[in-house]
């Protein structure tokens, strides 16, 4: 077993706590996106995962071990890191030989370990190349195949595709993802792109001010944010938040009332822009339009409701001019009602 329980760890450089009694279990085999923008702590908790710095207070246990004392090499994992960290003088079977020579493996385990992990990552026909003849892309899969090839209980990356282009993210993305599952192996990933953290992972973690705000699916994050941060954070367009107030359970906007989680007092109501739709008779809350933005499978629409800022996204044949005042639908079910004072969600209606 492979399992991951970081228990209420906290990190402190001098007076700023950095990581503020943190608590997540990875489980066997799971891979689990840290996500959030940049200082939020996720580097920092993954530096402590990995043994490369060391906790205030907390544990940290994988497969069952207490982990928290013990130097990297000790811990049965591999890092890929956001700089590829080739050797330019290796090629590429020795860069990926490399953790096995550490290990002192015999001759016969490291080409066979080498191929497999080579032809995981579709990088088997350069095994004789030097980095340097290599695109991006290419060294990045060196640097996963080097991880992989020596078998690690768990694996770490921090945000190991930064550097490539927005084409082969994409490709490396992908292959990534498939590579990971068929390995098999219990895998920590460090992002602020949520693309990533969404199309990868099986369950996020979403990181700010040094705590982690929600944990959940993709889809669970996506459609029941917990806090008025990840709502903002999860999506694009981001989540839109209208201050309305509610009297006798109901909030209305124009000639749309809606039921509200309160009997009375002012809310903060969550709509993702793809969950509202353009009435036919401009009936519903009103939306003043002031930009059109065409994105090719759909138009982004740049507005206000009730003078508040949003963002409404729209069927690419839809007929709306700029200036324009136009009427929205919503399902109740799909709102998310956030408390203005804590900013977190609550129950919804």
């Amino acid at each position: 077993m492979a399992d991951i329980v970081i228990d209420r760890v906290v990190k402190e450089f001098g007076s700023f706590r950095a990581l503020q009694e943190v608590s997540l279990t990875v489980n066997d085999g799971e891979f689990v996106a840290l996500l959030g923008p940049s200082g939020c702590g996720k580097t920092t908790l993954l530096r402590i995962i990995a043994g490369l710095e060391t906790q205030s207070s907390g544990r940290v246990v994988i497969g069952g071990r207490d982990v928290s004392d013990l130097a990297p090499r000790k811990r049965r994992l591999a890092m890929v890191f956001q700089n590829y960290a080739v050797f330019p003088h290796m090629t590429v079977f020795e860069n990926v030989a490399f953790g096995l020579r550490m290990q002192k493996a015999s001759q016969a385990d490291v080409r066979r370990k080498v191929e497999r992990a080579a032809a995981l990552l579709h990088i088997d026909g350069y095994l004789d190349r030097y980095p340097a003849k290599l695109s991006g892309g290419q060294r990045q899969r060196v640097a996963v195949a080097r991880a992989l090839a020596v078998e690690p209980a768990v694996l770490l990356m921090d945000e190991p595709l930064s550097n490539l282009d927005a084409l082969l993210r994409l490709e490396m993305r992908t292959e990534l993802k498939a590579v990971l599952r068929e390995a098999g192996t219990t895998t920590i990933y460090v992002t602020h792109d949520q693309t990533e953290a969404m199309g990868l992972a099986d369950r996020i973690a979403v990181m700010y001010g040094g705590k982690i705000d929600q944990i959940g699916s993709p889809l669970e994050i996506y459609a029941t944010p917990a806090t008025r941060f990840v709502g903002g954070f999860i999506g694009s367009p981001p989540m839109n938040f209208i201050k309305v107030r509610c009297a006798q359970g109901k909030a209305q906007i124009g000639a749309a009332v809606l039921p509200c989680p309160v009997a009375g007092g002012d809310i903060e109501l969550g709509l993702r822009g793809e969950d509202a739709s353009l009435t036919a008779d401009g009936a519903g809350i009103p939306f003043d339009v002031r930009v059109v933005e065409p994105m090719g499978s759909h138009l982004l629409l740049t507005g206000s409701i009730d003078g508040q800022l949003a963002r409404i996204v729209a069927p690419p044949t839809a007929k709306v001019d700029a200036g324009a005042r136009v009427g929205l639908s919503v399902d109740p079910s799909r709102l998310t009602w956030i408390d203005s004072g804590t900013g977190r969600a609550m129950a919804r209606t």
